[in-house]
């Protein structure tokens, strides 16, 4: 019969990391560093902590801390170690994550998340007593994970050469952390630039089928948080396929919780199959059923994140379906939204999620996209610290005494453009100084285990409404309520009190850690009384106006102020949208806690939001407050006023009188290159001026200007200099006589400008006397005259100094076009006597000679001769 021991035994023994553990033993021996590469499933999280405590193997005993991405991969590997011990957890092997701790004074391996590692090390930066770190799942790229290892490497450096450190990765691309490590740690002998030593274990080698399983009709992209609806139907469909076509259990990837729940909506009543739900909010006794395993020989079908390709084990697993998502944080610094957002899946987190099919057995995997997109997918998932809100990261390099993070050794260095948004967010607050430097307060704010946004409402909003409450809504906005609260954070928070679902049973610890958290560093200096005001004194508040509060304490810069039945304005510049049948319509102000963009929509949608009032909108958001003159080009002529705005809300506007004349001249150069030099009063004579300098300069160029509309917009105040001196707004531009002004560009300096008249005349005498107008209008200068007129011209006038042939419009007496020439000789010689045969019995009256070029030129007709 075979006891829990023997099982235990056999299950470390069959782990293929064993073979591995000899070569990792010897390169931290030789170098303290090494990048240990295994598959999923090679036991890299279990054994190889338990062979570096000394837990197994008999080597020497050392406390070893094990870091995770995920609390639900920090418990589950704490307690799969404590199983193979023969143990329960917080004996040998324990855990630490936010909220929960289960570890003892003989616990030697403790497994935490990488935030609580990071906020462990801002305590004590030699990790006192720590003997080896193991930075699990590290290729995952989690910012917590990039921190921590810089901060470790650091640590190692200056302090504790003596502390060994581990990247583990499940991929194969461990090339970037074996720079990192080699170059970040201390010399210890080694050659400079030498990678830390990589060891690779060899993973279990069952085949794994592939089947493309893309849908029938094409689905829409994801967008934002949004996955077509079509999409979820398909993998819902491909489940049921699998489950007819293949044995054992089903592990189905999908990018989030809310995916998650409405793929099992549509798997309800599966004959034969229990559909179980896996992710960072699934409640605890669900996750261990999942890893437990299936009993009594019912097939599951278990649906989960990303937390799954490698993070956790699921036994029993045959089949594997992928839908192709995931999911990464994005900052869209320019609406101040920070969300995750629905991307393609990688190339190697979808080989790492097709092998957990093949783990225990050959297995398949249905993939949800056509085979020829496979190719252009993304070769690995994105570093979180590219495109996240590094708000958090500022303010932990802030108080290691690295502010612009420089000298950290990081994979990727964080964008400098995020980095300056998160320091302007950080000194708003009170959390850093100009120099960037942690304050007192920043680093109390860093103690507490919170985005420093969170923090900041957690620190002023206990001051006006006592620990406990603010702690409440702080814990409600560290961690979304369901979708099914509704979109008032105050309704949700009165929800979560009275709930008995594992959300509201998550809430209530996390809002006790909170509330504890503010006594331990010292911030909190009143708790709520029964009555609802804070222990300091002041009025008391109900929940909705406690909610607003802290809700703007933390988000500033989402107040929002109504402009519409559903309309909102937030002070970052963002519209913002309620939904349909929302309770929060027609409050005046808003605090919006959650917001996302819709596909093609300009507004944010609103998520969560509490009412709040402008008083607590002005309080929490002072930073945004501005109050000044503001003098622009608006509706067609330039406003003057004075504004005082709460970011891009403007609250007060009155009439400016005198206006600083510099504020005017811009907010008139604004207009006249928003709308043209149209502003100015272009007579008929301006415009002739301007044709013709246009005609000079494509003739001759050199000193000529440009006067197209660019050119002229280009060098306003070269020739507008003076009347824009004078102008007040649109009225006085129009007075302008731009003819005049657009002399100024004539080419004064060299002499050219006295040959304008010369070079491009305004009128050409012709042979009868009179003087035309040249028009210069077209591509060519035009003289456009009655035929009659020009007896005795034997050629056309040239322009620009000889170069240019003038183009001679031959008008009939009635001054009707009768030919086109810019050859006047040959005109005389071959087109005149056809126009004279048609003309001359329309026009008998007129000279017709046989030779015009010896005739009189006139315009008279014959009897007025």
């Amino acid at each position: 019969m075979t006891t829990p021991t023997d099982r235990r035994t056999g299950a470390l023994d069959r782990l293929p990391v064993r073979d591995a553990v000899p070569e990792l033993l010897r390169a931290l021996d030789d170098r303290g560093v090494a990048v240990l590469c295994a598959p999923p499933g090679t036991g890299k999280t279990t054994l190889v902590p338990l062979v570096l405590a000394g837990l197994v193997g008999g080597g020497p005993v050392r406390r070893v801390l094990v870091a995770e991405p995920r609390r639900i991969a920090a418990r589950a590997a704490a307690r799969r170690m404590a199983w193979l011990l023969g143990e329960r957890t917080g004996e040998r092997v324990g855990f630490t994550v936010r909220g929960e701790r289960q570890a003892g004074r003989g616990t030697v391996v403790e497994v935490v998340t990488t935030g609580v590692l990071v906020q462990r090390l801002h305590r004590d930066q030699e990790l006192t007593g720590v003997d080896v770190v193991v930075l699990d799942e590290c290729h995952e790229r989690h910012l917590d994970a990039d921190t921590a290892a810089a901060f470790l490497l650091d640590v190692r450096a200056a302090l504790r050469p003596d502390l060994r450190l581990v990247a583990a990765s499940a991929t194969t691309d461990a090339e970037g952390w074996a720079r990192l490590l080699g170059d970040g740690g201390p010399d210890g002998g080694k050659a400079p630039g030498e990678p830390a030593p990589v060891v690779s274990a060899p993973g279990v080698s069952h085949p794994v089928e592939v089947v493309w399983a893309p849908p029938e009709r094409p689905v829409r992209p994801p967008h934002g948080m949004r996955v077509d609806p079509a999409l979820l139907d398909h993998v819902a469909a491909v489940v049921r396929r699998a489950l007819r076509e293949r044995e054992g259990d089903v592990l189905c990837f999908l990018p989030g919780v809310g995916e998650i729940a409405r793929v099992a909506g549509k798997l309800g009543g599966l004959a034969g199959a229990e559909v179980l739900q896996v992710h960072g909010r699934a409640p605890a006794a669900v996750q261990e059923a999942v890893l437990a395993g299936a009993e009594g020989g019912r097939r599951r079908v278990v649906l989960a994140t990303s937390v799954a390709e490698s993070s956790l084990t699921v036994p029993g697993v045959r089949v594997v379906v992928d839908c192709g998502l995931a999911r990464e944080p994005r900052m869209d610094h320019a609406r101040g939204l920070s969300a995750l957002t629905t991307v393609r899946a990688s190339r190697a987190a979808a080989r790492q999620r097709a092998g957990r099919a093949g783990r225990e057995a050959p297995g398949v995997v249905y993939r949800c996209w056509p085979e020829a997109e496979d190719a252009r997918l993304p070769r690995f998932p994105s570093p979180e610290i590219a495109g996240a809100d590094l708000t958090a990261f500022a303010l932990q390099a802030a108080c290691w005494g690295d502010p612009d993070a420089s000298g950290l050794a990081l994979l990727d260095p964080p964008p400098a453009g995020a980095m300056a948004a998160a320091r302007e967010t950080l000194t708003a607050i009170g959390a850093v100084d100009a120099a960037g430097r942690a304050t007192e307060r920043g680093a109390r704010m860093a103690r507490l285990g919170l985005h420093p946004r969170l923090a900041r409402a957690l620190i002023d909003g206990a001051e006006e409404v006592g620990a406990r409450r603010a702690a409440e809504v702080v814990a409600l906005l560290s961690e979304e309520p369901p979708r099914e609260y509704g979109d008032d954070l105050a309704a949700a928070w009165r929800t979560a009190r009275r709930g008995g679902d594992p959300y509201a049973a998550r809430w209530r610890q996390e809002a006790r850690r909170l509330e504890q958290a503010l006594t331990a560093t010292g911030t909190a200096r009143g708790t709520a009384r029964p009555d609802g005001r804070p222990g300091g004194g002041g009025p008391a508040r109900g929940d909705d106006a406690v909610a607003g509060l802290v809700a703007a304490l933390a988000f500033p810069e989402r107040v929002a102020r109504r402009l519409g039945e559903r309309a909102y304005l937030m002070a970052a510049g963002t519209g913002a949208e309620l939904g349909d049948g929302s309770r929060l319509g027609g409050a005046p102000w808003l605090a919006v806690a959650v917001a996302d963009r819709p596909v093609a929509s300009a507004s944010a949608r609103v998520r969560l939001a509490a009412v709040t009032d402008e008083d607590t909108a002005r309080t929490a958001a002072a930073a945004l407050a501005s109050d000044g003159a503001e003098v622009r080009w608006a509706d067609g002529d330039v406003l003057a006023r004075r504004v005082t705005r709460l970011g891009a809300i403007e609250l007060v506007s009155r009439p400016l009188a005198d206006p600083a004349p510099k504020a005017v001249r811009q907010a008139l150069l604004e207009g006249l290159r928003r709308e043209g030099t149209g502003l100015l009063g272009w007579s008929a004579r301006a415009t002739a001026v301007r044709q013709r300098m246009a005609f000079l300069h494509r003739a001759l160029g050199g000193a000529w200007p440009d006067v197209s509309e660019a050119a002229l917009l280009e060098r306003l105040d070269d020739w507008l200099g003076a009347e824009l001196a004078r102008a007040r707004g649109r009225a006085d531009l129009e007075r302008v006589d731009a003819g005049a002004a657009l002399a100024r560009l004539l080419p004064w300096a060299t002499g050219e400008a006295a040959r304008f008249e010369e070079l491009a005349p305004e009128r050409i005498e012709v042979p009868s006397g009179s003087r035309v107008r040249v028009d210069y209008g077209g591509d060519r200068p035009v003289l456009a005259v009655k035929l009659q007129e020009l007896f005795g011209w034997r050629e056309a006038p040239r322009i620009a100094g000889g170069r240019v042939p003038l183009l001679v419009h031959l008008l009939s007496p009635a001054g009707r076009p009768a030919a086109v020439t810019a050859d006047l000789a040959s005109f005389w010689k071959d087109g005149y006597h056809s126009v004279r045969a048609e003309l001359r019995g329309r026009y008998p009256r007129h000279p017709w000679p046989e030779d015009p070029t010896t005739a009189e030129p006139t315009r008279r007709t014959n009897a007025r001769r």
